[in-house]
C-alpha cells in the first residue's frame, strides 16, 4: 500500500475539502500525514477509501497526483488543479498534445459528420483529441479519432468516476476508448454524476487542451463553459460556423462574432499538408458542377439548378448518378456532398 497515496486521498475525500482547500492545508500543516492527523478520520472513513483503492486496483484504475510524470502538463499549470486524477485505459495517452472538440448533445449529422472528420485529420497528425463522451458532438469527436490508426488518440473526461459509464448508451464508445485511448475524472471510483460535476468535467476539457474546438451550441450550454474556461486558461479557441436560423448556432457564431474564436472551415486550418492537398483537389477537380457547390448545408434541386445554370430535370438526373457513386446524400431539405 502506498501510504502517501492513501493520506493524500483521505484528505480529498474528506468532506467540504477541494483543490483549494487541499492545497491550503498542505501549506498550512508541511505533509498529507499531518493534515490527515489535524482532520482526525475515523477507521470507517479510512476503511471507505481503503476499498476505492482497492477497487481500483481490480479494476485497472489508476491515481495519477499532480507530482507524477503521467499528469497532463497542461492541466498542471492552471491554478487549483486537481491533487490527483483517476485514470483506465492507456495513460501513456495523457502525455500527448490535446485538441478539446466539444458541442450539443443533439448535434446535426452535418454537424457531426464534420467534427468526426476534424477529429481523424487531429489523430492522424499524432495530437489526441479530448472531449466529454456525450451523445453527440462529444461522441463524433471520439469516434473520429478512433478511426485513426494507431493508439492514444483520444482521452474522454467523464462527470463521474472512471468506471461509471455515462451516458449508459455510449458504453460500446467506453470500452473502445479504453483500447485505443483513456478514460480520466477528478471524481472518486464509484461516483454517480451530478448536474454541477458537468461544469467541472468542461474546466478540465479546456485545461488538458491545447486549443479547443467550438462546434454545434446553443448560447448557455456546457461548451459554452467550456469556451470560457478556454480563455480563463489562455487557449486558442475555434469555433464552426452553423445556419443562423439553427439555434445551435448561436455559441459558434457569436465566438466568431465578437471574436474570441478563430472561424474554423476544416482541417486545413491546422495542417500545412492539408493545405497543400485542398489546393492540389482544387486543380485536380471533378468539374462536375453540382458536386463543386455541395458542401455541408443541404440545397434543394431548384436551388442548384440556379446557380449552376441547369434545368431542374438535368440537375435531378445528376443528382441520382451522384448518390448512387455515393458522393451526395438526400435529406428533408436538400442534398448535402459527402
Amino acid at each position: 500500500m502506498n501510504n502517501d497515496l492513501l493520506e493524500r486521498l483521505l484528505i480529498l475525500r474528506s468532506p467540504r475539502i477541494g483543490p483549494v482547500s487541499y492545497n491550503n492545508l498542505l501549506e498550512k500543516f508541511g505533509s498529507p500525514a499531518a493534515v490527515v492527523e489535524h482532520l482526525g478520520v475515523t477507521d470507517d472513513f479510512r476503511d471507505s477509501v481503503l476499498r476505492e483503492i482497492d477497487v481500483a486496483n481490480k479494476m485497472n484504475i489508476q491515481f495519477i497526483s499532480d507530482s507524477d510524470a503521467l499528469y497532463p502538463a497542461r492541466l498542471r499549470e492552471i491554478k487549483n488543479h486537481p491533487p490527483i486524477i483517476t485514470a483506465r485505459g492507456n495513460v501513456d495517452t495523457l502525455r500527448k498534445k490535446c485538441v478539446g472538440i466539444v458541442g450539443t448533445r443533439h448535434a446535426t449529422a452535418s454537424g457531426m459528420g464534420f467534427v468526426s472528420d476534424l477529429a481523424n485529420a487531429f489523430a492522424k497528425h499524432g495530437i489526441c483529441v479530448v472531449s466529454g463522451m456525450a451523445m453527440g458532438t462529444d461522441t463524433a469527436a471520439h469516434n473520429g479519432a478512433l478511426r485513426a490508426d494507431g493508439n492514444a488518440n483520444t482521452i474522454a473526461v467523464l462527470a463521474g468516476g472512471v468506471d461509471n459509464i455515462w451516458p449508459l448508451e455510449n458504453e460500446r464508445l467506453y470500452y473502445e476508448i479504453l483500447e485505443h485511448g483513456v478514460v480520466i475524472s477528478e471524481m472518486p471510483v464509484g461516483f454517480s454524476p451530478k448536474a454541477t460535476n458537468f461544469v467541472q468535467r468542461n474546466r478540465l476539457i479546456a485545461a488538458i487542451a491545447d486549443t479547443v474546438i467550438i462546434s454545434e451550441a446553443d448560447s448557455n450550454s456546457g461548451s459554452m463553459r467550456t469556451a470560457d474556461f478556454a480563455m480563463q486558461y489562455g487557449r486558442k479557441i475555434y469555433a464552426i460556423p452553423s445556419h443562423p436560423a439553427d439555434s445551435r448556432s448561436v455559441g459558434p457564431n457569436s465566438l466568431i462574432r465578437s471574436g474570441v474564436a478563430t472561424l474554423c472551415q476544416g482541417a486545413d486550418d491546422f495542417f500545412e499538408k492539408n493545405k497543400k492537398e485542398k489546393k492540389d483537389e482544387k486543380k485536380s477537380e471533378s468539374e462536375n458542377p453540382i458536386l463543386d457547390k455541395l458542401g455541408t448545408i443541404p440545397l434543394s434541386e431548384s436551388v442548384l439548378a440556379e446557380i449552376v445554370k441547369k434545368s431542374v430535370s438535368e440537375i435531378k438526373r445528376e443528382l441520382v448518378v451522384l448518390e448512387l457513386q455515393g458522393l451526395v446524400q438526400k435529406q428533408d431539405n436538400g442534398y448535402v456532398r459527402l
